[in-house]
Order: structure tokens, then sequence, then C-alpha cells
């Protein structure tokens, strides 16, 4: 028992030690603590300030709060200093704040500091102070609305202003407007003065349905006297009559409105295109390259393709107003950049008046000046307006665009297409080059159908035109004589044929601001691979498909001593003219083929002599190129063709047209072609009544 009372007396005791030492230990930290406490260094005044901004560019406005001293934060509350702060910083955009302190005296209460940062309006930098108040031993910030920017104070704004860039206008060679600003006509109402009455009337004579207005008025900005705007016009579109009539009912009004115009409508839809208002893809597509909600983008056409030059850049500025919102002080101004206009070469009175011709009609037709390239016009009809996108189209007009059974919205100027026999004078010349011929050579006459042998079976190639004399190259193109270059590309085979071809940028992409369907020789890799695949190719037909901007390269040959020009369709004074594939005819082969071709308007005989002009020597070759499934399609439609150009015109003056009408069976063929650009011809470009 003793024993037992000495253990738990021992075990007390070493209790008791041990907790002493433990009060003894704390006791002696708290010492320790207490006399580095009383002893610290005092925050120095460019650490808070360092704080302050490090708070600023983490977005952490609260933290900058918590940093001012007492006074500051008994004028101006945490909520209000925070939508302050935040409402400017965020407004300009402030972004990789960095800030640099200067040298700063000991015990001093001001902190020199250099502020750097980027804002929507580039780059601001500026020296200011900040005064400090020594509180509850530490440095706070004696705060007010100078720290933000030196010139600010509370009762002061600090205002954004975009200055939007003035997109670029295009012109024609002569300039003509083509695409630019100008007027149109916005609609609206003025819900205060309308009444429910007039929405069936109104609805008729602006030809929508009464939901559209209807939604257009219940949008929650809508107050009695906004104007709303319900549907806008060209200047063509709203008649004397139509504006007389809307402005007849009560409330509605109509605004003149600046927006993109496209003064020459559908003669020019296919080749200038036409801008949109950006939708949230365009701007995720292009984030960072200055898009914002109220810009407009080039959707097709050259409005698309030169989209970065034409659009321009638009400026800001930020600046402080004052109570009264009179301009105090600018902070910082990223200068507008309108965009840059454009001339063509093209010649609007030639693109109108092949537009006028062959509106009508499914055709493309390209022009250009074979001596020096630059391309006159460009037309595909049928056609939509480049305005109806800007104003606004209906679901009605959209859906009838879309469903036309004519595709007006394809643009065939830029496709690849069947030559017909506009190929057999690029035969002639192959065949006269690579030495497979004579220009003389007579292949003997073999009538209206012919092959070569049984081997053909059935097949037999046919063509249109019996004719007397020899069998050559001459009486060949003016009799459009299928037989002839049939033979001749056998003569040819198929190897030269194809190389020969190749070297006539055939299977190869133009370079053409515009992206033309490649012209092609054969569907395959493999190329023309059997006799009457080839034999076909000779007159245009097989798998033969030309874009018509090409071969119109492929007939300045005939002008050029064998070397085809290179188009282009940006005017540019003394432009010194480029050729695009040299030497691909000789000289000689050039010459007599574009003779022959003269004979083709001059012999009336010749397909094209309808063309035939008193007073020009004009050089052509029509084509009518069946289009079918297969041999024997007797549903299949037909293509005209005809080319044409002058043979002495000199570079200042010379053209070439080129027109491709679909459909052409039971309409002369191409007869038709021929006909109608006798009309531009004489009206156009010899100002001559027809």
């Amino acid at each position: 028992m003793e024993q037992t009372r000495r253990k738990k007396k021992k075990r007390k005791g070493m209790a008791v030690l041990i907790i002493s030492t433990i009060i003894i230990i704390l006791a002696a930290a708290s010492c320790i603590f207490l006399y580095f406490y009383l002893n610290r260094p005092v925050t120095r005044p460019e650490d808070t300030v360092s704080q302050y901004f490090e708070y600023l560019s983490q977005g952490n406005y609260d933290g900058m709060y918590y940093l001012l001293d007492s006074q500051s934060q008994t004028n101006i509350s945490r909520e209000d200093f925070v939508t302050r702060n935040q409402a400017i910083y965020e407004g300009i955009g402030a972004e990789n704040i960095e800030v640099t302190l200067q040298e700063t005296e000991s015990g001093d209460d001001q902190v020199r500091f250099q502020f750097n940062m980027n804002t929507s309006a580039g780059e601001m930098a500026f020296t200011n102070t900040a005064h400090l108040t020594y509180e509850s031993g530490q440095w706070l910030i004696d705060w007010d609305d100078s720290l933000i920017f030196p010139e600010l104070t509370s009762e002061d704004k600090v205002r954004v202003e975009t200055i939007s860039a003035e997109r670029g206008s295009i012109y024609d060679r002569n300039g003509n407007l083509l695409a630019g600003q100008g007027t149109n006509y916005s609609v609206g109402i003025e819900p205060g003065k309308f009444s429910d009455t007039d929405m069936e009337t109104l609805a008729e004579l602006l030809e929508i349905e009464t939901e559209e207005i209807e939604n257009d008025l219940s949008a929650s900005w809508v107050t009695d006297d906004t104007f709303v705007p319900i549907k806008e016009y060209t200047s063509d579109e709203l008649s004397d009559d139509l504006r007389e009539d809307l402005l007849a009912i009560d409330g509605v009004m109509i605004n003149e409105t600046e927006s993109r115009v496209y003064p020459y409508g559908e003669a020019t839809s296919h080749l200038i295109g036409y801008v949109q208002n950006v939708n949230a893809e365009d701007l995720e597509e292009h984030e960072g390259e200055g898009y914002t909600e109220t810009s407009v983008i080039g959707r097709s056409g050259l409005e698309s393709l030169y989209e970065d030059r034409l659009r321009g850049s638009d400026g800001c500025q930020i600046y402080i107003v004052d109570s009264s919102g009179k301009q105090k002080t600018m902070l910082a101004v990223d200068a507008v950049e309108d965009g840059e206009d454009i001339t063509l070469t093209i010649d609007i009175d030639l693109q109108q008046a092949l537009y006028e011709t062959y509106k009508d009609d499914n055709s493309a037709s390209v022009a250009m000046n074979p001596l020096t390239g630059e391309v006159l016009a460009l037309v595909s009809t049928p056609t939509y307006n480049s305005n109806d996108f800007v104003v606004g189209m209906s679901q009605e007009t959209w859906d009838a665009l879309n469903n036309d059974e004519n595709n007006p919205m394809y643009n065939r100027f830029r496709a690849a297409l069947v030559p017909g026999s506009t190929f057999k004078p690029i035969i002639a010349a192959i065949g006269l080059t690579s030495g497979s011929f004579t220009a003389d050579e007579d292949f003997g006459y073999s009538g209206l159908s012919w092959q070569p042998d049984d081997s053909w079976g059935s097949y037999r190639v046919t063509t249109l035109h019996t004719y007397s004399g020899d069998a050559n190259v001459r009486n060949a193109l003016v009799y459009s004589d299928n037989i002839y270059f049939a033979k001749a590309a056998l003569r040819i085979g198929a190897d030269t044929l194809m190389t020969s071809l190749d070297g006539l940028g055939f299977n190869e992409t133009m370079p053409f601001d515009i992206v033309m369907t490649d012209s092609q020789y054969a569907n395959a890799d493999s190329g023309i691979d059997d006799e009457i695949q080839l034999a076909d190719s000779g007159y245009g037909q097989g798998e033969v498909l030309v874009n018509p901007l090409h071969l119109a390269s492929i007939y300045s040959a005939f002008l050029n001593n064998g070397s085809m020009i290179m188009p282009y369709l940006e005017y540019t004074e003394d432009i010194q003219p480029q050729m695009w594939k040299t030497n691909v005819f000789s000289s000689e082969a050039a010459e007599t083929v574009k003779e022959d071709l003269v004979q083709v308007i001059e012999d009336a005989s010749g397909t094209g002599h309808n063309a035939y002009t008193e007073g020009v020597t004009l050089a052509g070759k029509t084509g009518t190129a069946e289009i079918k499934d297969s041999s024997d399609d007797e549903t299949g439609t037909e293509l005209g063709w005809f080319v044409t150009f002058p043979t002495e015109a000199d570079s200042s003056d010379s053209w070439m047209i080129v027109t491709m009408v679909e459909d052409v069976h039971d309409r002369g063929q191409s007869t038709y072609v021929v006909n109608k650009t006798k009309e531009i011809i004489d009206s156009t470009i010899l100002g001559q009544n027809p």
C-alpha cells in the first residue's frame, strides 16, 4: 500500500513539473512575440501601393477598398467604390496593367508611380501620385478619384467612344460606284401614334405578315415615342406611291439610313456579292480581328474576297467628361482607319449590256481585253439583287431564290462547262504546233457521219454542215466540222493532246482573284484512255470542261503570237501585261487559226456570220455542246457558245466576249448567242443602233 502511494505521489509531481515547464515556455514565447510585435518594421507606403495595384490587376476591387484609410471609406462606400472602379477599368478594356514605383524617401506619405495598361483605345501611360495615411500600425491609401486618372474627379465620368470605320467602296474602271455607302429608307412606327386597326393595312403595303410587326413592337426597349424600324427599302424600291400610302397611316414614319448600296443591283451581284451583319459564328471565327456586334462582313463575291481590305479598322477614344457632359481630358485615341477603295478593270456599261441581254437566260459571259488581260465584265444569269441581302430579305424571297429551278444563286462564270465547238480552234492550234498535220492538209470529206472502223461498234461521230472543198483547217472551222476535229485529235494522239492541254492550264487553278473551277479533259486521273473519248475531245465533247475566263485566255494566244494573257481584275495605272502561259502555240499556228476564225465571221457560210460588222474585222467561233447522261440520252440539253474579238484593235480598245447560254435547243442553238452578242457589239461597243 505504502509503495503504491509513493508511486502516485511521484507521478503527480512529474505532472506538476511538466505543466510548470509548459507555462514557462508559453510565457517566454509570449514575451518574444510581444518584443518582435512592438519592434516590427512598419509597412512601407510603397508596399501598400503595390498591393493595391496588384489587386487591381486581379480585378479584386474589394481588396483594393480595404487598403483605403478610414476617412476615404467614410467618403465612399464599398459598393460605390467597387461599382465605379469596375465600371471604369472594365469599360475601357483595361488589360496588362503594369505599375512601376518611383523612389520614395523613408517615411514619405506620397508614392509616385508610372502606370501603364492596354485599353480598347490602345496603350495608355501616365505618372500619378498616391497619398497615404498611417493608421493602426500600417500605411493606408488616402483615396479619391484622381488615383484612377490624375484629372478625374468624383463628378466626372469616363467615356469610351467607338468610331466606326467606313467600308471601302468598289468602283469600275471609269469611276462608277459598284458598291459603297449610300442612303436607304427605313419604314417604322411611333407606337404611341399607331393604331392596331391599321396593322393589316401596313402589313399588306410592306408585303410582310402582321406577326412580324407585332414582334417588333413587343421588344423590351420599345416605348410610345421611340421609332421602331419595321422594313428597309432601297431608293429604287420605295416608289412615290408606296411612300404616300405609308405616310397616310398615323404613326408610320420613313427615315433615311446610311447603308451599303449596290447601284447596279442584279447586273453585278454575282461579281460584287453582298455584306450582312455579323452573327455569333462570325464573331467566334474572327475573334480578335476587330469585329463587333454592329459590324458587317462580306458574304460573297468581291465583298468577301476583299473583306480584309474593304472593312478597315474601327477607331476608339477614351476621355473624361465633366458633370455637364463637356469633354474635359482626352486619355487615349486609337485612330480610325477607313477601308480601302478598290477600282476594278470592269466596264459597267458592258457589264450591264451583257446582263440586260441575257437576264432571261441561264448564261455566263466574260469580256476581256485579250492584249492586256483586263477583265471587262463577268456576268452570270439568272441572278439575285445584292441590295436585298442588305436591307433584309423576306423568307418568301429567300425561298423563291432557293427553290427556283434555274438556280439564280449559282455563279455560272466560275463554272467549268462543256465547250463544244469553241474547243476546235484549240485542237487546230495544237495540231499545227505539234506538226500532227498542216493547215492545208485534206483529211477527206466524210459526210455527216463517220467512224474509223468497225471497232467502234454502233458509235459514229456526226456533224451538222455539209460543204464542198478540202477538209482542211479553214473549212473545218468555218463549217464547224466535228468529223474533221475528231480525226485531228486522233492524229495528235492522247499523250500529245494531254501534254499540250496541261501546258494551256488544264487541271490547274487559274491565277485570278476569283477562284474559277479548273478546266479538265478527263474525269479520271488516268486521263483520255480510249479512242472514242479522244475523238470526242477533238470537238469539245467527251469529258472536256472549260471555264469561260480560261477559254478567253487561251483564245488570247491567237492575238499574242501564241502566248496566253494573264487575266486580272483590279485596275492599276500603266500596268504591263503579263503572260500566263508563253508559247503554247507556235506564232505561225496562232496566226493561221486567227485568220481562219475571221472567215467564221466573214464567210457567208460561216457559223458566226450573223455577227459580221461592216468596218470591223472580227474573228470568232460558235459552239453547240450536247449535255447528255449517255450516248443514248435523247432528253439532254444543249449549251450555245460564241467567242468573238476584233483582230486589228490596239491594246487600248481591244476586247473579247465569251458567252455560254444553256438550253438553246429549238432556239437556234449557237446562232441564238451570236445574234444577241451582235446586239451588244453594235449598241455598247461600237455605239451604233442595231
